[in-house]
């Protein structure tokens, strides 16, 4: 099981914050956040339930961590592990993530992959995402996995996609010619693009496109 005390900063003052696995216990809570993170017109029944959330700590609790701040759940990042080679990343969120009931989990798998990730709104200025996501690094050392991978957003290419070839868009955000609210973020995490897939999730403003990102094990060639 996973624990990690260390301290964020609010402005210049240090906070302690808490990653630890979630339990049952916490469920409330954990749906708590994901509505706060998503409210309406978001579509509820995407919001995490008791029958996912059941599965997650059930078939993969290595992949089930959550971080608290002064006993409160400010967020949580999920996982499951699936056997996927280079070159064999066509897929969407619902088939790789079982909708994220992770059914299809594979104990034998080679990698991590990440199912979700939530913060409430009025803990996002404290880094609490970045940690997590180390925290889910260590975990893929821990458990001698080649690399955590899983597909972000683009929120910003509807804005450039009468112009620019998903492609170029990405390209341009690794130039640092644009800036992407998730991708750019997710190169702040350390991970890495794979490749852009079609039809990945439904979003509106990534008109359905999903970055594909990973971090490589480095302990593992």
């Amino acid at each position: 099981m996973y624990y990690k005390e260390l301290y964020v900063f609010e402005n210049s003052t240090p906070v302690k914050a808490i990653i630890r696995n979630y339990g049952k216990d916490d469920f409330n809570h954990l749906i708590r956040v994901q509505q706060e993170a998503f409210p309406p017109p978001f579509p509820e029944e995407l919001w995490w339930n008791t029958e996912q959330l059941t599965n997650h700590i059930t078939l993969f609790p290595e992949g089930a961590l959550c971080v608290e701040i002064e006993g409160r759940i400010a967020g949580s990042i999920t996982g499951l592990t699936v056997k996927i080679d280079d070159g064999d990343e066509n897929h969407s969120w619902a088939e790789i993530t079982d909708n994220g009931y992770i059914r299809n989990h594979d104990p034998n798998g080679n990698t991590l992959y990440i199912v979700d990730i939530c913060i409430s709104p009025s803990y996002r200025k404290l880094g609490l995402g970045k940690w997590m996501m180390q925290s889910m690094y260590e975990t893929v050392v821990h458990l001698g996995l080649e690399r955590l991978l899983g597909g972000g957003r683009m929120p910003g290419y509807h804005l450039y996609s009468a112009d620019l070839s998903i492609e170029q868009y990405a390209e341009k955000v690794l130039e640092g010619e644009l800036k992407d609210p998730v991708v750019s973020f997710l190169l702040r995490c350390g991970r890495t693009p794979v490749r852009p897939v079609a039809n990945y999730l439904e979003d509106e403003e990534s008109l359905n496109y999903g970055m594909l990102m990973e971090w490589k094990n480095p302990f593992k060639r």
